[in-house]
């Protein structure tokens, strides 16, 4: 597997080399100080696997170099890093089709566990943006949390089994032709199945739709896809 760590701090890169290292040892780790190295590796290396993005460089903003990434090599899942962990930052990440966004002044474990979560299909999103609509975050704990004791089941939301994989989909990053192909569905079917998740989740769109089901706790069903 190859990683690219785009980052202009020698200590972040160094950092995260070694968290990676804890989870894939043979991983190939590239590194880049700015975007302008950034996007040169990527198309050097058109097999890149994972993408770890500081949004702070120094020559551009990191929110322009998701954008590229995503509409040029959509193939390549995209991690966010960022001193900054307000909310609408977090939200505009998973917007813009981050699969991830982690805070720097996190300590290692609540990396390590992050990553491990991004990489098994999930999303990570600070549980401190979860609980507290407009808070900055402290220390974080380790993600991926259990379901909550009293908090609503998906089918006491009125969510079905078939709805529950559709967001299980949706908090991989996939749009809703890759969902179509993963469970066989018409298109205005899954459209329809969208409608209805953000409607019992009190939702606008599918960003809030991911935090909301994380706040939630729930265990998503396995979907290939």
């Amino acid at each position: 597997m190859k990683f690219l760590v785009v980052d202009d701090h020698v200590l972040i890169r160094e950092a995260l080399r070694g968290v990676l290292r804890e989870i894939e040892e043979q991983a190939t780790i590239l590194e880049a100080a700015n975007s302008l190295q950034a996007m040169r590796l990527v198309e050097l290396h058109p097999d890149l696997a994972f993408i770890l993005l500081d949004i702070g460089l120094p020559d551009r903003d990191g929110f322009t170099v998701l954008t590229e990434l995503r509409q040029r090599y959509p193939a390549i899942s995209v991690v966010i890093l960022s001193g900054n962990n307000d909310r609408n930052s977090v939200v505009k990440a998973l917007d813009l089709g981050a699969l991830g966004f982690i805070p720097k002044s996190g300590q290692r474990e609540v990396m390590l566990n992050a990553l491990r979560l991004v990489f098994s299909g999930g999303i990570y999103i600070p549980p401190e943006i979860l609980a507290r609509p407009g808070g900055g975050l402290a220390e974080a704990p380790a993600p991926a949390p259990a379901e909550r004791r009293g908090s609503p089941t998906p089918a006491e939301l009125g969510l079905t089994a078939r709805q529950l994989e559709v967001l299980a989909l949706i908090m991989r990053g996939k749009s809703n032709k890759a969902i179509c192909r993963a469970l066989s569905l018409a298109e205005p079917t899954v459209k329809n199945h969208v409608t209805a998740i953000l409607k019992s989740l009190k939702a606008n769109n599918r960003t809030e739709a991911v935090i909301a089901a994380n706040a939630l706790g729930w265990v998503m069903p396995p979907v290939e896809g």
